[in-house]
C-alpha cells in the first residue's frame, strides 16, 4: 500500500536530484513507490481486462508504471525526478499509438484518476464530433452515464469560441474540446493509504466503460 513513506521518498528525491542518492536509497523507492504501485496495477487488471481484454496491465515500467526519471533534453527545468508518479492502462502504443486510456495519478497533494483521450489524433477529434452532432447511440451511452454520476468532470484544453453555438451547453462541453478527459481528483489519503483503494478505483472505472467505448469508437471510426 502507498503510505508518508511514499511521498517523503519522492520529494526528498526531487530535493537531492542526485543519482548517486537515489541507488543509495532504491531500496527505499522499490518498497514504497514501484511496488505500491505495481500492486495496484495486478488489483485494478480484472476490471481493465473486462472493459478491454486488450489493454496491457503488466505491473511493469514503461509497460503500465510511469519512469521516475524526468526526461530532461527539451526542458528548461533540468531536475532529474519526479514527485510524482502515475499508473497507465491502454493497447500496446506501438499497434494503437493514439487510443484512449485509463490512469491513476499519485502525488504528495493526494491522487487523481481516469479516462483520457490526449492523444487523439485531428481525425479522430473530427469523427469524435460527427458521433457527437449525430447523437449516435455509443455518444449517448457515454453522455447518460457521464451525467448520472458527479465524482468525474470533463478536462481538455477548449477553443476560445465555440464551433456549435446552437448547440446545448451540455454538448458544447464536448464538442468544443481539442482534446479530452474525465478526471477526478481526491485529497483522501485515509483511502490512499488504505487497501480499499483498489476497489474504489475499480469501481470508479467501470463508471466511465461508456465513455471509454466511445473514444475506442471515434478512433476505430475515423
Amino acid at each position: 500500500m502507498f503510505s508518508e513513506k511514499t511521498f517523503d521518498f519522492l520529494c526528498e528525491n526531487r530535493f537531492r536530484n542526485s543519482r548517486e542518492w537515489f541507488h543509495e536509497n532504491k531500496q527505499d523507492f522499490l518498497k514504497y513507490v514501484y511496488e505500491p504501485l505495481a500492486s495496484l496495477a495486478m488489483e485494478l487488471t480484472p476490471v481493465i481486462s473486462e472493459i478491454d481484454p486488450q489493454i496491457i496491465t503488466v505491473p511493469k515500467t514503461d509497460k503500465t508504471i510511469s519512469r521516475v526519471y524526468r526526461d530532461t533534453r527539451y526542458s528548461r527545468d533540468k531536475l532529474l525526478y519526479r514527485d510524482h508518479m502515475w499508473l497507465s492502462f491502454k493497447r500496446d502504443k506501438k499497434a494503437f499509438p493514439h487510443y484512449p486510456e485509463f490512469f491513476v495519478v499519485v502525488t504528495p497533494d493526494g491522487f487523481s484518476y481516469g479516462c483520457g483521450y490526449y492523444e487523439a489524433t485531428p481525425d479522430a477529434v473530427v469523427s469524435m464530433r460527427k458521433l457527437i452532432t449525430d447523437r449516435s447511440p455509443v455518444f449517448l451511452n457515454a453522455l447518460n452515464a457521464f451525467q448520472a454520476q458527479n465524482e468525474f468532470y470533463l478536462e481538455g484544453q477548449r477553443y476560445k469560441k465555440s464551433k456549435y453555438p446552437n448547440e446545448p451547453e451540455n454538448i458544447k462541453n464536448w464538442l468544443d474540446r481539442k482534446n479530452i478527459c474525465a478526471i477526478a481528483d481526491s485529497k483522501d489519503f485515509e483511502l490512499l493509504f488504505s487497501d480499499k483503494l483498489g476497489e474504489k478505483l475499480g469501481e470508479a472505472f467501470m463508471k466511465m466503460e461508456a465513455l471509454y467505448n466511445f473514444f475506442i469508437c471515434a478512433e476505430e471510426s475515423k
